[in-house]
């Protein structure tokens, strides 16, 4: 994929080597060809105009290049009994995961540096230097951004910032060492910085905003605190960003445009750019409720006080969604409320709901006393799900969200409590997300449970807890586990679910203790433990999930990757 082709895998190392070398002298014998391509780069014609450089540039955002990690990758997830190989630690130089972020990744870095290397022949084409200077800064952040996603997932990676065209040379190509690879991604995004614009008219590319966010994930993924810091407080103080007003309105369809995106893949049901939403919906809605919250995120909002759920007097296990920070039923279906239509009801004697649609109760399909399928813990997403999701044959086109303000808060907030420099900035940060989500300002501190305390480790745990409130199911939990070092802990637990109708009645229901028989135990990271409930045959276990700490701090490199280039070293432990 240094080449941007791709290789099929065979058994025999030999053939692929073959293959792989016809594929290639195909790719470099097409740069000679005087022909003109429609759609990509590489013709000795190409770059003759800005039409052209524009539509190569374009390409660098093509949404699979951009894709964030996988909730189901996390413990914020279920799916029923189903887990993805990294939570079965199965994963493996095979797996789709590790394959596709790496091909899709050097795919984009070969397109950049493609564009990098041709902009002297635009130049000579009488193409403007300002065109240029943009087409050269999204180049650079699109590779340093490329890089980022690999070392955060693969550790030392191939580092290249040139085309290549000769076979000889990509097969005697090793892994570079991941801090040099480091000091190369800082450098590309601090030239980027300088060259991009501070918005952009149109389609969604990159800005300076966009830039220094970027740098400041990545710093935070390696513990760069400092230059985190800096890159956040640097996109921070451009001043063009803010909070949306309303958490939940940010993640709806029709919300296509606000001051809190800084990066965002736009999807369109015009271009047929959409994902199915059946997964996700209610069944009664028309979906299967498979893809879930679990009750370990569910258990980790705060109350209305600030505590944890073990911790607050406001918790009540019976009625679990009283009290919660508000962000709780913004992310999760509060049960008995109205949903995509109907009300959403998993208790096990409700058998009808309200169809709002029709005004007479219905069938009630998300009570697993009528449908064996219906959610196998009760909960179901309600960010980003709403009526839009039943149209367009279950299809939506919500955007890709990749960054945004919240997060740069957060994420300034976060670098700057672990330099030890806590001040009110810090406290400002935090509170400004968490008085977003009650739906006021930071300073009515009489209305939210306003940030206070100095203390490093209570900031700690506190930054802990609110990311996980703020960005579930936005692909960011997988890296916060990774980065502070608590998949092992995180990732080796149980997802547990209800008991079966007739056990749920007998031992639960009719106990008078629906929904949760008490309260779980929340440590100081917001991990949940279920142990007790379930040891009392209160709560049925749905399937372990395993983490390999030996090794899944870093994924795979891709088996055929390994395979067709002798220099290539694997991973240790796969």
């Amino acid at each position: 994929y240094l080449l941007g082709v791709s290789v099929k895998f065979l058994n025999d190392n030999r053939y692929e080597k073959i293959l792989y070398g016809l594929l290639v002298a195909c790719l470099i014998s097409c740069n000679d060809l005087d022909m003109n391509p429609l759609s990509q780069g590489s013709s000795e014609n190409w770059y003759s105009n800005e039409t052209e450089l524009n539509m190569s540039v374009r390409s660098l955002y093509t949404t699979s290049y951009w894709t964030l990690d996988d909730d189901a990758y996390t413990d914020d997830w279920t799916n029923r009994t189903e887990l993805s190989p990294i939570l079965s630690a199965t994963i493996n130089g095979q797996s789709s995961q590790v394959t596709s972020l790496w091909t899709n990744s050097y795919r984009a870095i070969a397109q950049a540096n493609t564009i990098l290397d041709n902009l002297p022949k635009a130049e000579q084409n009488g193409i403007s230097p300002k065109v240029l200077e943009l087409s050269k800064a999204e180049a650079l952040f699109v590779r340093a951004a490329q890089y980022a996603r690999l070392v955060s997932h693969f550790g030392d990676v191939v580092y290249v910032t040139t085309s290549i065209s000769d076979l000889d040379e990509a097969f005697k190509m090793g892994r570079t060492d991941k801090a040099t690879v480091i000091k190369g991604i800082y450098e590309d995004f601090d030239q980027a910085v300088t060259l991009l614009p501070l918005e952009y008219s149109g389609e969604e590319h990159a800005t300076k905003g966009t830039a220094y966010a970027m740098k400041a994930r990545f710093a935070l993924y390696n513990g760069d605190y400092e230059i985190a810091a800096e890159a956040a407080k640097n996109c921070m103080d451009l001043g063009i960003y803010d909070l949306h007003p309303d958490f939940s309105d940010l993640f709806y369809c029709r919300t296509k445009s606000s001051k809190e995106f800084i990066f965002v893949r736009p999807r369109s049901v015009e271009l047929n750019s959409v994902i199915g939403t059946q997964p996700y919906l209610s069944r009664n809605g028309g979906g299967y409720a498979q893809y879930d919250p679990s009750w370990d995120l569910f258990c980790s909002f705060l109350c209305t006080d600030g505590k944890p759920i073990d911790e607050s007097p406001l918790f009540d296990p019976h009625n679990p969604f009283k009290n919660r920070d508000p962000r709780c039923t913004a992310t999760i279906v509060e049960f008995g409320t109205a949903h995509v239509g109907f009300i959403y009801e998993p208790h096990p004697d409700s058998l009808y709901v309200m169809n709002f649609n029709t005004g007479v109760p219905e069938l009630n399909k998300d009570t697993r006393t009528n449908g064996q399928y219906a959610s196998y813990n009760g909960l179901i997403w309600k960010k980003w799900v709403d009526d839009s999701y039943t149209q367009n044959g279950y299809k939506a086109d919500k955007n890709e969200i990749i960054m945004r303000y919240a997060d740069v808060l957060l994420m300034y907030a976060e670098a700057r409590i672990e330099q030890d420099k806590v001040d009110q900035s810090v406290l400002d940060a935090i509170n400004a997300v968490r008085a977003r989500a009650y739906g006021v300002d930071k300073s009515a501190v009489d209305k939210y449970p306003a940030v206070t305390t100095l203390s490093i480790p209570e900031l700690r745990k506190i930054i802990r807890f609110e990311r996980r409130m703020e960005f579930a199911f936005e692909g960011l939990r997988y890296m916060d586990l990774i980065r502070w070092k608590l998949a092992e802990k995180a990732l080796n637990t149980n997802i547990y679910g209800m008991l079966d109708p007739e056990p749920l009645r007998e031992n639960v229901v009719n106990k008078g203790l629906w929904f949760f028989p008490e309260t779980p135990e929340v440590d100081e990271n917001g991990l949940v433990d279920f142990t007790k409930m379930y040891n009392q045959g209160q709560i049925k276990l749905l399937i372990e999930r395993k983490f390999d700490a030996t090794k899944q701090y870093l994924w795979p490199i891709p088996t055929k990757e390994i395979l067709i280039n002798d220099h290539l070293k694997q991973n240790p432990g796969y």
